[in-house]
């Protein structure tokens, strides 16, 4: 019997369980972790587009310290984007939970780390000049490097006062009374109370476990499009002042909103492996010696479905798969060919001044995006090419796709607390959140509301 479990070892999971055992090391804290510890989580794929690697899970996306942990470490101190937690919880308490987590980074290795924001800037003002929107952040970009180092220390700091299983899946969770039993291969375990922190790849389970306990979710949106490769010069004079630009543009053929996520200056663009299909994301580093020439960052169009359609996210990987069809992996194409109707090969990419970070299959994105996302992503293009002149050059790459997977939204109270009581559901699995920072938050959160009820009971 514990007095509480948490499922998952993600930024919520184990923020949470930070909280709680470093003031209560009374109590009886048990992780358990689909993936594998820190130190042997390792890639077979890593550099490449391909999708076979035979294991049982994904060390890029599952593991101690989640996704996150592989990530490039950026924290966007922010209500504007990455979630919803400010309607749950308040915009005031959200913002400080955000900036005790910046806290503990900085205490767990990252205290080096540059804080960046967008207030009042010069940036700012020449964007809407074009019709371009810089969202308010305040970004602490820690780097891979040094992301690993933080979430190492958590680990030394979590494994001596709590119990932490690794390759150990759940499968079932029943209630009976005020107990709860968590079903995994390796054996039962009873607990009191119960944190679901499955993250983006535990979505679907997410699902199940809500549809079984009758907890009502509601459809959430899915964001497709391309990673945008080129040289870091083009936009030093961005990433310099702000590191993390947030900008959205409404597109005027279509009037939908297109949007930068997670760029990366001096970085190099990677693949995620969800199993059945292959994505791309982007990485970066704190370590000037790791530095590559380009910069990279996605260029995402939202979409919020309707009446009758209800999988968004099936949406999205079906488009995944088709680039996975072509290309084997992950395509990529020169912008100079898409806008001419003509596919990338070999011959037109020896050509091409801007040297790619990953191995892709040179391609033809049209056969892959269908048209109103590709319009608006290259409509958006020409729209950064007024502020960042460049950006439309044909050696910019364009790598696809890029899904971003949200899970259903579940219904939480304030206390991120399900109609089942004693079950909560926090960070990214929950909806709620799509961030680092805010699942961390979202963490901390609850736990400080667990230490009060379980000290009452």
């Amino acid at each position: 019997m514990f007095d509480l479990v948490i499922v998952g070892a993600g930024a919520a999971g184990v923020f949470a369980a930070y909280e709680i055992v470093r003031e209560r090391k009374d109590l009886k804290v048990l992780m358990l972790e689909k993936g594998l510890p820190l130190d042997r989580r390792r890639c077979p794929k890593k550099g490449s587009d391909r999708m076979e690697c035979g294991c049982k899970s994904c060390s890029i996306m599952e593991g101690f310290y989640g996704a996150g942990g592989f990530s490039d470490g950026k924290y966007n101190i922010t209500n504007n984007f990455g979630g919803e937690l400010h309607k749950h919880i308040g915009a005031e308490e959200a913002m400080e939970l955000m900036w005790q987590v910046d806290a503990i980074n900085l205490a767990m290795g990252g205290q080096d780390a540059k804080l960046y924001t967008t207030a009042d800037n010069e940036l700012k003002r020449e964007a809407l000049r074009h019709d371009l929107h810089l969202l308010d952040a305040q970004v602490r970009h820690l780097g891979t490097d040094r992301n690993l180092v933080i979430a190492q220390n958590m680990y030394d700091f979590l494994k001596d006062r709590m119990q932490i299983r690794f390759s150990t899946e759940v499968v079932g969770i029943r209630k009976e009374g005020e107990t709860f039993s968590v079903e995994t291969e390796k054996g039962t375990f009873q607990c009191k109370k119960l944190i679901l922190a499955t993250g983006r790849t535990g979505s679907k389970w997410i699902e199940q476990v809500c549809r079984s306990f009758g907890i009502r979710t509601t459809s959430n949106r899915v964001d497709i499009g391309v990673r945008v490769e080129l040289p870091a010069l083009l936009f030093k004079h961005i990433t310099d002042q702000v590191y993390e630009s947030k900008i959205v543009y409404r597109t005027k053929k279509y009037n939908d909103l297109v949007r930068t996520f997670c760029m990366n200056p001096y970085g190099e663009v990677v693949s995620e492996n969800y199993g059945d299909i292959v994505t791309v994301n982007g990485h970066s580093y704190a370590d000037p010696e790791l530095h590559t020439e380009n910069t990279n960052f996605a260029l995402l169009v939202s979409h919020q479905f309707t009446e009758p359609f209800k999988d968004s996210n099936e949406y999205g990987a079906s488009i995944a798969r088709l680039s996975n069809m072509l290309g084997g992996g992950v395509l990529m194409q020169r912008f100079g060919d898409l806008v001419k109707g003509r596919r990338s090969n070999e011959r037109r990419m020896a050509k091409c001044f801007t040297r790619p970070t990953m191995a892709a299959t040179p391609g033809d994105l049209s056969l892959v995006l269908p048209k109103r996302q590709l319009d608006d992503i290259v409509e958006m293009i020409h729209a950064l090419d007024k502020i960042a002149p460049g950006t439309a050059n044909e050696d910019t790459l364009l790598y696809g796709v890029e899904v971003k997977f949200y899970n259903s939204n579940v219904a939480v109270d304030g206390r991120l607390e399900t109609s089942v009581p004693g079950m909560f559901i926090l960070g990214d699995c929950s909806g709620v959140t799509h961030s680092l920072s805010q699942a961390a938050a979202s963490g901390i959160h609850v736990a400080r509301i667990l230490k009060g009820d379980l000290a009452a009971e």
